[in-house]
């Protein structure tokens, strides 16, 4: 079973949004199957077999996220994220900008579900393979 602990160590290789696959297939690895991140405090739920559950603690101080989603400014902080141009807590600024409140990373279908305050899918991404 994978630990905070593991996955910490794993995440603290993450320095932009080009490392993120490599990230996902290392904890994918570890066993897990699902990773909710929410927006307004940067905490996780990492899930796996047998209802086990990890939950990491906020990473920065709350956010306010907005009410009017815009999958068109999400699209924009994706991008520039993806290129490496910013770091997981300013990804996370812009995310609650344009209204996402969390995402859900689906490592058995290998996607990243970004949803508005309203559980409203805004946008579905496939992770890369390595």
């Amino acid at each position: 079973m994978f630990t905070i602990e593991a996955i910490q160590q794993a995440e603290q290789k993450v320095k932009t949004g080009t490392d993120f696959p490599r990230f996902i297939h290392e904890i994918k690895a570890m066993g897990v199957e699902r990773n909710d991140v929410y927006v307004i405090n940067g905490m996780s739920i990492y899930f796996g077999k047998d209802e086990h559950t990890v939950e990491s603690a906020p990473a920065y101080e709350t956010l306010l996220i907005e009410e009017q989603s815009s999958v068109e400014d999400l699209k924009e902080a994706l991008k520039i994220h993806q290129l490496g141009q910013t770091d997981f807590q300013t990804f996370c600024r812009q995310a609650a900008g344009a209204g996402v409140e969390k995402w859900i990373i689906d490592l058995k279908k290998m996607t990243v579900s970004y949803l508005d305050m309203a559980g409203n899918e805004m946008l579905v991404e496939e992770i890369p393979s390595l």
